[in-house]
């Protein structure tokens, strides 16, 4: 999270709102990471090979086409390769744990590009995914799932993408039907071709996947608008708050500080230049002193005006924090021009993840290297005397049976 971006406190819905998803958008263009050793590069492949793309003609290329206008692309997306012996009951998740040991830090391009194969992650939290979107679309509708008129093209280019993609790359579970797709765990059936469709296409895709998703649509001012949206598990954050807004009233309605001058020219570049062969990801995290994976209730009721983490109940029992961290690609679909961003939240106990080699120390130093704008805004005097004392211990315990401090990059790479 980037310190202009962090004033929580006592804030309406709608800023907290801006802010969450301020977050996830200015990410998207810069991201926190700490100096790498003198003389080393400790970015990934990826991370270097999208550094060699940006500094040729891939990401930065000057599109050639008025605001507003998008010409249909040729691009296809490769096939997908199966993911090797995956089982809805027996994939665990992907361990990301994307934070670094403080206290240096420096602002820099935070993507890094994706293989096509890895555009949506599935895991054996699926079922329990589907069951809280399945009660949320029925108990909340419209308030998480929506497509504006002139954003329906692409919100069916992205039912169409996911119906193609799925059952490549998760053949166990997804099958391809003459009307579209069938769900051969749950026994749904989803049909794409039947006009009108049977329900909202943004609310047919969020039945399918674990992700939340986001459409953002080019106007002709130029401008990026959040015009579809299926926003179901975010936490911190809702679509109705949001819906139909430009990047740049999304940010300055939550008052970020150095907006126009800092960041507003240089997002909207990336925005306009990325191209559907492109695709990235990015990743983050925050602690969370409840249960809750649709909506942390802790900073107040998903319907109150007003959210806080004054509403928190400070130093709660260690068993009740818990470390929430998303997964998010952005891509452009080819046909629409739509930005769209997949967000895929992986929720675990903090007692759970501390049991793992070098992760205690490196995120109680994170947590320490936050700045003043950062920790009100991650709520950290909340939680930060009971889970810097757990961390602590469990790292002093790590060292005492063995760990080597000095091997942990031969072990690990970031987001790792």
């Amino acid at each position: 999270m980037l310190p202009e971006l962090v004033q929580l406190g006592q804030l309406h819905v709608k800023h907290a709102a801006s802010l969450c998803l301020v977050a996830t958008l200015i990410w998207l263009a810069t991201s926190v990471l700490r100096f790498p050793k003198k003389g080393s590069d400790r970015r990934s492949a990826s991370a270097q090979d999208l550094g060699r793309k940006s500094s040729s003609t891939s990401l930065i290329q000057k599109p050639n086409r008025k605001p507003g206008e998008w010409i249909p692309s040729d691009f296809k997306r490769p096939t997908a390769s199966p993911y090797p012996d995956w089982d809805v009951h027996a994939t665990k998740p992907i361990p990301y744990r994307p934070f670094r040991y403080g206290p240096k830090y420096f602002i820099t391009m935070g993507l890094r590009s994706m293989k096509w194969d890895e555009w949506i992650e599935l895991d054996n939290h699926y079922l329990r995914y589907h069951a809280d979107k399945a009660r949320r679309i029925k108990e909340r509708g419209a308030k998480c799932c929506r497509t504006a008129p002139e954003a329906m093209d692409g919100a069916i280019e992205l039912l169409e993408e996911l119906t193609s993609y799925l059952p490549e790359r998760y053949p166990s579970m997804f099958r391809r039907t003459a009307t579209g797709m069938a769900n051969t765990i749950t026994g749904e059936s989803f049909n794409i071709t039947q006009r009108p469709l049977p329900e909202d296409p943004m609310t047919t895709c969020a039945r399918l996947i674990q992700d939340d998703l986001a459409l953002m649509f080019e106007k002709p001012d130029g401008e990026y608008y959040l015009l579809a949206g299926a926003i179901l598990l975010a936490g911190f954050w809702r679509l109705e708050d949001k819906f139909g807004m430009h990047l740049s009233e999304i940010h300055t309605s939550g008052d970020v500080p150095g907006f126009r001058t800092k960041l507003e020219k240089g997002m909207m570049n990336f925005f306009r230049r990325i191209r559907p062969e492109d695709p990235v990801l990015r990743n983050n995290y925050f602690i969370q002193v409840d249960d809750g994976l649709a909506w942390s209730h802790s900073i107040g009721s998903e319907d109150a005006p007003v959210v806080s983490w004054n509403t928190a109940q400070k130093n709660k029992a260690i068993e009740h924090h818990y470390f929430r961290s998303e997964r998010q690609s952005l891509r452009r679909l080819p046909r629409s021009g739509a930005v769209v961003f997949t967000i895929r939240t992986y929720f675990e106990p903090i007692t759970e993840i501390a049991k793992e080699p070098y992760v205690p120390g490196r995120l109680a130093s994170a947590i320490r290297s936050w700045d003043a704008d950062v920790s009100r805004y991650k709520g950290r005097e909340k939680y930060e005397e009971v889970l810097l004392e757990y961390l602590d211990q469990k790292h002093a315990e790590q060292v005492a049976a063995g760990l080597d401090l000095d091997k942990e990059d031969e072990v690990r790479s970031y987001p790792f």
